[in-house]
């Protein structure tokens, strides 16, 4: 069965998924991930690409039991509040125990795949964060 996922589609979101590409309005200098064609804070369409830090701070965090039909061997999902300099992003948390979650840890971003569509040949990768080790990134 189809998820109906396209090259076309997957190439004009690669910006945001891949490399953490937010907008900052010209107008109001706010900062807003993901990207849109307006600013969502004042309207105004002159905006520029930025690219956020790849690592932040866990500011708060969800473990979620109950998740849709199809996607019930990735359960429990955490999803977290994570701070990228001025800006926060909710995003998944990836390669953690929940039990070893804490607001304030340090996190860092990773590629890793969020779709896929065996039928079309189509699988589509995304940024997720995991935490950070003490000391330096972890392989992976």
């Amino acid at each position: 069965m189809s998820m109906d996922l396209s090259v076309p589609e997957t190439w004009r979101v690669k910006g945001p998924l891949y490399r953490l590409e937010a907008a900052r309005c010209k107008t109001c200098g706010r900062i807003h991930y993901p990207p849109m064609p307006a600013c969502p804070y004042c309207g105004s369409r002159d905006l520029e690409r930025v690219t956020l830090p790849s690592e932040g701070v866990l500011e708060s965090y969800s473990v979620v039991y109950a998740v849709p039909e199809g996607s019930r061997h990735k359960a429990p999902v955490l999803l977290g509040l994570v701070r990228l300099g001025r800006v926060r992003v909710v995003a998944e948390i990836t390669d953690a125990d929940p039990s070893e979650l804490r607001t304030g840890m340090e996190v860092e971003a990773v590629l890793r795949r969020i779709r896929s569509d065996r039928e079309a040949g189509i699988i589509r990768y995304g940024v997720m964060f995991r935490p950070k080790l003490k000391g330096g990134s972890r392989g992976g």
